[in-house]
């Protein structure tokens, strides 16, 4: 058989979707001979399917990807692949039953993981499958999402990057909207040029067609496109009309959804405070956005508004103890004060919160409608920390009677925290990503809740069972409410629908006898069902994250059913993605907000082998030996379970993780012979198996390879059998590991993890501000004894234990000196055992410390650089983790179950450095990736 060649195509085609990377495929031997995208969009629930038709063109087998992206709100529903006439359909299940599939997976070395997190507001889905020589593939996937109204309009956002120029590209959209369509424009990088003349739109008073069918050679002639073809946006922006005050409600085969917003009344004056964090990592660029927007804010209250500013790091500062009218003397001053917020201390999130809800309950005034907004990029790490405490001190202080919105900016932020602590409270949690535009990111939230023309709104239908939300604390300008349910008994004529609000003072109502529209005949698998369907699961999901205990689980069930039935892919189902007969299945799981995109992750018994403990060596597999561990091995009473097999790598050279079991031989201090053992991962030795000549049911085959063992092992030359793993050296000298804690995201108790001594290892990479930082770890297992820094036009800082040297000694300080050093670019403040260095946007603090006589130091990321590929051990973001029902030592991560120790380690974070319990986690899950992609060859 010819050995296939990995050819990536990336076939982009996506609604709401923003920007995609693919690597450029030089060689022509591939054929994306016809792309479509097709959205259909129907009272603003919007179907999107992408076909991909694939032609092999060389005379052999070849493996060909497939790779879109799609908007986070957005739920996969359906993926097929078509192979020779042979149609492979995915299967949507429980996430816990496509484990096997997902093991099974990982185990061959295969990614898993399929779908990901992708920047702002796509998730990125790939697979592959293995196309015969001049064969064909179609590739189909199908997503659903009901677009949301923000300021006004609906956007559908279709951004098409197929890298190459396709014969027969087309992407079609049709709007249906019975109301009628207000306005319709479309823009866009797509919309450029010449491929403006590909557009056509057609439109009558309630419907609308957009095609897009560029020619090959337009394929090549917009901004940003090129000889690789498409590469950019198409913006379809549009509204309804709005006839009724009650909006429209519309029925199908006993369903009906209602859309609500009405536009025909008077802005309620509003009272607004802002908690502003000023702790240390809001320094620098995320400080000055945050005035930049704070101003901006300021400028657009209305005169009968009032407002209050707070800002917190350790302590609370209110600006004024009670709110002020929005009026020009007081909004002057308020922007004064702004100007001169400054960052600094720790983060009390509990104070800060309760303070601003005691504001506006101390100044209560009729007829105007009140908000509270919190802004902050950490965690609380002063006053109250422990989470659970602040959603419930805060959730008492609110008490339903007025809205908290939640912005949380970066990726560092417990965003799960906040997310809860807003929904807890009628609000949304928002994150604020750390770009060129997060001070208009900002600025574009507020003016999404800035003009409130309602509040305490019930919706109440007679007639209406399994309802959606119907109760919500206000309704902004330029939003939209949507309810769905079912109609009892499908009984139309005893249906009604009525809306109570609170405009002002005044108490309003509308109501609706019968829907607006003529019943549509449709089957029980309507647009209007499956509407109602995405929609309950959405918000079921939000009420999961809000709920504990049996009520938890009782919510988890209902949204799994629901899910199971429609065949949505959520954070509770994974889809199996079925390939012909002999490749290996894939299960794609819908990320969480935040999570980082994995490439392949360890399967459930790999890590409970703590990689952090075991690679300072074994086997060097650059013979690419298979490695297959042994059906019948058992463990012995009382040792580990059975060997593991997943590939590391250590120095630029792969290695497997004990516990491992078996024989080899080898040359030593001790002579020749045959070793028979295991090595412990806890000790890091290795020990014989008692009154074992060999593992029981383990046949030693006679054929053995020879490799090379870690320099580090005293004996350098081994051999390691095909179908068993064998221990080599007699002895073996293993440094003890140093042990790192990390932040736990929404969870009291930390996680830690150990890596090896004396490793280089890449701290942070900006390549964006040409910047980058390594450092080497001791050998002594407690930190780092230098630390280098690289910044543009070839300078560098080195840090030692002795001090620091700035480009080879042009200027230099000791250690235990005050001392400032100004640049352009770089500012470096001393002072004693500390030392802050801000490059940019980049916020690094190091710290000096000295135990029993030994010096080290220890590196701490205040401030993040901004951008999107930001790599190294300290740009990870915090692990999320669940703790396992029914089990003390085994938690949930990257929904997969890992064996955990309760350990501790030592908080290096602050200069006190407690020792803190923790959970001991496996190093690769830790990193979320492979320890060689952290390390580097020279500082």
């Amino acid at each position: 058989m010819i050995e296939g060649v990995v050819v990536r195509v990336s076939l982009i085609g996506l609604l709401l979707a923003c920007v995609t990377t693919a690597p450029t495929n030089k060689k022509r031997d591939w054929d994306i001979y016809s792309f479509h995208i097709n959205s259909t969009v129907t009272s603003r629930y919007a179907t999107t399917i992408i076909t991909s038709r694939v032609a092999n063109r060389i005379d052999a087998s070849q493996e060909i990807e497939f790779h879109v992206k799609i908007p986070k709100n957005a739920f996969i529903s359906k993926f097929r692949m078509t192979i020779e006439g042979q149609t492979y359909d995915g299967v949507v299940k429980q996430k816990e039953e496509a484990q096997r599939q997902y093991t099974q997976a990982v185990s061959h070395g295969q990614s898993a993981g399929i779908v990901s997190s992708v920047g702002r507001t796509l998730e990125e889905f790939k697979t592959s499958v293995n196309v015969a020589a001049l064969s064909k593939v179609t590739f189909e996937l199908t997503y659903e999402e009901l677009l949301k109204r923000r300021l006004g309009k609906y956007e559908l956002l279709i951004h098409a990057r197929p890298m190459q120029p396709v014969a027969d590209f087309k992407i079609d959209v049709h709007i249906s909207e019975q109301p009628g369509i207000n306005f319709l424009e479309i823009k866009g990088g797509l919309s450029t040029k010449q491929l403006a003349n590909a557009i056509t739109k057609t439109q009558t008073p309630a419907e609308a067609w957009v095609n897009f069918y560029p020619s090959k050679e337009q394929q090549t002639q917009c901004d940003g496109c090129g000889e690789q073809g498409l590469n950019g946006d198409l913006v379809i922006a549009y509204d309804v009309q709005r006839k009724n005050s009650i909006g429209e409600l519309k029925e199908s085969e006993g369903y009906f959804v209602h859309h609500f917003a009405p536009s025909d009344l008077s802005r309620i004056p509003k009272n607004v405070v802002f908690i502003i964090d000023r702790s240390g990592s809001m320094r620098g660029r995320k400080m000055e956005q945050t005035r930049e927007a704070l101003l901006k804010i300021l400028g657009d209250l209305a005169e009968d508004d009032h407002f209050g500013l707070i800002t917190f790091d350790s302590d609370v500062s209110p600006w004024k103890n009670e709110l002020l009218q929005a009026n020009q003397n007081n909004l002057e001053a308020a922007k004064s004060f702004a100007r001169e917020i400054d960052a600094r201390g720790g983060t009390d999130i509990n104070a800060a919160v309760l303070k601003g809800t005691d504001m506006l309950n101390q100044h209560p005034r009729e007829g105007t409608a009140s908000i509270l907004i919190l802004l902050t990029d950490g965690d609380p790490t002063s006053g109250v920390t422990n989470l659970e405490q602040i959603h419930k001190n805060v959730k008492e202080a609110i008490d339903s009677k007025f809205p908290l919105y939640c912005l949380g900016f970066g990726m560092d932020v417990i965003f799960e925290f906040l997310e809860k602590m807003a929904l807890e409270n009628n609000g949304e949690g928002r994150r604020i990503y750390e770009d060129s535009d997060a001070a208009q990111q900002l600025q574009g939230f507020y003016e999404e809740v800035a003009t409130p023309l309602l509040k305490d709104v019930q919706m109440v239908y007679l007639g209406g069972a399994n309802l959606t939300q119907t109760h919500f604390s206000q309704y902004y300008n330029g939003s939209e409410i949507v309810v769905a349910g079912q109609i009892t008994d499908n009984n139309i004529a005893e249906f009604t629908a009525e809306v109570i609000a609170i405009s002002n003072s005044n108490k309003v109502k509308y109501s609706e006898a019968t829907p607006s529209e003529q019943p549509i005949k449709a089957s029980s698998d309507s647009n209007i069902q499956r509407l109602w369907a995405y929609l309950t699961v959405k918000q079921l999901l939000d009420k999961e994250v809000k709920s504990s205990g049996d009520e938890k689980e009782k919510v988890k069930k209902e949204t799994l059913d629901l899910c199971l039935k429609y065949s949505f892919v959520t954070p509770l189902t994974s889809m199996v993605v079925t390939k012909p007969q002999g490749e290996d299945s894939q299960v794609a799981h819908k990320p969480k907000e935040g999570e980082t995109p994995i490439e392949s992750m360890l399967d459930t018994q790999a890590s409970r082998a703590h990689a952090s403990r075991v690679n300072t060596g074994l086997f060097n597999h650059n013979q690419r030996t298979s490695l297959k561990g042994h059906p019948s091995i058992k463990s012995p009473p009382g040792m580990p379970g059975p060997p593991y097999h997943h590939g590391m790598n250590y120095n630029g050279m792969s290695y497997y993780t004990p516990p491992i079991y078996g024989a080899g031989r080898g040359v030593g201090a001790g002579g020749a012979g045959v070793v028979r053992g295991y090595l412990d991962t806890g000790t890091y030795a290795f020990k014989p198996l008692p009154s074992f000549d060999q593992h029981p049911g383990m046949a030693l085959p006679d054929m053995d390879i020879p490799v090379t063992a870690h320099p580090g092992m005293r004996q350098n030359t081994g051999w390691v059998s095909r179908d068993y793993v064998g221990l080599l050296p007699t002895e073996i000298t293993v440094k003890a590991p140093l042990r790192v804690l990390l932040p736990a995201d929404g969870q009291a108790l930390p996680l830690c993890y150990d890596i090896p001594a004396e490793l280089s290892l890449r701290l942070l990479k900006d390549p964006n501000h040409d910047f980058s930082m390594n450092g080497q770890l001791g050998e002594d297992s407690k930190g780092y004894q230098k630390i280098v820094i690289h910044y543009k036009n070839n300078q560098h800082i080195e840090i030692n234990t002795a001090g620091i040297i700035i480009n080879g000694g042009q200027n230099s300080y000791p250690w235990r000196n005050n001392a400032i050093h100004n640049t352009n670019r770089v500012s470096l403040i001393l002072q004693d055992k500390d030392m802050d260095i801000t490059i940019g946007s980049t916020w690094v603090n190091i710290m000096l410390y000295e135990k029993n006589g030994i010096k080290f130091l220890w590196p701490i990321l205040r401030q993040r650089p901004t951008g999107d590929n930001i790599t190294g051990i300290m740009a990870r973001p915090p692990v999320v983790y669940e703790e396992v029902q029914g089990s003390t030592m085994k938690l949930k991560i990257q929904d997969q179950e890992v064996d955990v120790s309760k350990d501790s380690a030592v908080d290096l974070s602050v200069r006190s450095a407690p020792t803190v319990p923790c959970w001991l986690i496996p190093l690769q899950t830790a990193l979320q990736g492979e320890l060689a992609d952290f390390t580097v060859t020279q500082l």
